[in-house]
């Protein structure tokens, strides 16, 4: 039998639980700390793991095995209160015993309190009456040259020039940094591109004009490290200036970069690969644009300990703790993204969105080659530090965005329809569950839900752990 509990609104997405544990679900708490405590210590006379509980209790106090009882037991309980009120938190809860269990009692029981942030009920506008509007496809020829400047690039050399630096030009520079007599950085030998201003404020207009040995120096602030936000001077020594030797745009070129014979091939070649991408990036504004208009037409709050716990790591993250300006900035943000994921989360469950081994396993091979990371040690990464529901939380999220996107209406801004299955393809059926597949409950995929989200790695064990990093890495090699 579950415990006895019940449930008081405090805010809108807050709420308290009373919980009653009663002696019949408090004893088999006991009689396992009993067990454990007994496995524990060593009393004289008695085998370790059969000393008796009434020894436990002389030597050590009744207080000891109720109150191990009670913390090995007490998130089971208020699992089965979160249950029993169909509630799904976003926060660790604040407990409170009011009621301890009586030491001298035949038959104990206790109360307590857990104070918690909740997912708020969402509910859903019909996706079938929404319409979203995005700008027309549209690629002219200015487009296409660039595209085609641009593998030009690609096939570039880097010839050293006599001359002074200038707007585009590739240097080898020495930088060191200041501040009074203290060197506090320094590189050396580096690359630079004029004009890509990835280093400090102010190296573009130092390096225009410099030649090759020549020095300079400028004041300007630290943009990284322990430093950053602090003025200093800044020396730089051009070692060598070179330009970029372009290829001619030819027919010879088409045929050196491409399956193309003739440059008017290569050409039409990207004008079409520029269109798909355009179409592609419609297709994504098209999402972002129906999370938009859901959001404003969907009436719930974002928990505000959650929110303003998720502003306060983006600050510190940043160095702004005591910035009043960037909290405010970052509440709204943190308010905006908070309510995002929770839509997107009943969406999940409001569209019954699943994903199975395979998909999860192509997600994480996806999202470690954007980290440039090995998907076999990113994979036990995240299984080591309990990730791999977060990934999957945000699979099923993109898999429902995409099925919602099916049933709305897109066009452009020429009120032009936009057949979203064409660009999208067919749909893929949901299979049903089967064996070795990782299907979690919709309700469990929020954000917010630390030490509630049931571990896949639990689930999952090492052995599926290992299959999916065969089915990452590939087939091994005989020997």
């Amino acid at each position: 039998m579950p415990v006895k509990s019940a449930v008081e609104t405090l805010e809108s997405t807050k709420v308290k639980l009373t919980v009653d544990v009663a002696y019949a679900d408090l004893k088999p708490a006991i009689t396992k700390a009993y067990k454990e405590i007994a496995g524990q210590v060593n009393v004289p006379g008695f085998r370790k793991g059969h000393v008796p509980a009434r020894v436990i209790d002389a030597r050590f106090g009744r207080g000891v095995v109720m109150e191990q009882a009670i913390n090995d037991s007490l998130s089971d309980w208020y699992r089965q209160a979160l249950d029993q009120h169909k509630l799904f938190p976003m926060a660790q809860p604040e407990v409170d015993i009011t009621s301890e269990p009586p030491l001298d009692a035949d038959e104990p029981e206790m109360t307590f309190t857990a104070v918690v942030e909740v997912r708020p009920e969402i509910k859903l506008p019909s996706l079938g009456g929404i319409e979203v509007t995005v700008p027309v496809v549209t690629i002219s020829d200015e487009q296409v040259e660039m595209a085609l400047d641009a593998l030009r690039e690609r096939f570039g050399s880097l010839k050293t020039v006599d001359r002074p630096a200038q707007d585009g030009d590739f240097v080898t520079i020495d930088l060191k940094a200041e501040k009074g007599e203290q060197e506090i950085d320094s590189v050396s030998g580096i690359s630079y591109q004029i004009g890509s201003k990835d280093l400090v404020d102010g190296l573009d207009e130092a390096l225009t004009g410099l030649s090759a040995d020549e020095t300079t120096s400028f004041e300007t602030e630290m943009a990284g490290g322990e430093h950053a936000g602090e003025n200093a001077l800044v020396t730089v020594t051009p070692t060598a200036v070179k330009e970029r030797e372009l290829p001619d745009l030819d027919d010879d070129f088409a045929q050196e970069v491409s399956e193309f014979d003739t440059l008017e091939e290569l050409r039409k070649d990207a004008r079409i690969r520029l269109e798909q991408q355009v179409e592609r990036d419609q297709v994504v504004l098209a999402q972002d644009k129906l999370v938009e208009t859901l959001l404003e037409q969907t009436d719930f709050e974002a928990p505000k300990g959650v929110v303003e716990q998720d502003a306060k790591n983006q600050l510190s993250k940043a160095g702004k703790e005591d910035d009043e300006e960037a909290l405010e900035a970052a509440l709204r943000d943190s308010a905006k993204a908070v309510r995002t994921q929770l839509l997107l989360d009943a969406m999940v469950e409001y569209l019954q969105v699943t994903a199975n081994q395979g998909e999860l396993t192509g997600f994480i091979v996806q999202t470690a080659q954007r980290y440039g990371m090995d998907p076999n040690q990113f994979l036990q990464t995240a299984a080591d530090h309990g990730e791999l529901p977060q990934f999957y939380a945000e699979l099923v999220r993109s898999k429902a965005l995409v099925k919602a996107l099916r049933q709305v209406k897109v066009q452009t801004e020429a009120g032009d329809v936009i057949d979203i299955e064409a660009k999208l393809g067919p749909e893929q059926v949901e299979e049903p569950q089967g064996e070795g597949e990782l299907v979690e409950p919709a309700e469990e995929s929020g954000i917010g839900q630390e030490g509630y989200i049931e571990d896949l790695t639990a689930d999952l064990g090492q052995g599926e752990l290992d299959q999916l990093a065969i089915e990452i890495g590939g087939p091994e090699e005989d020997n």
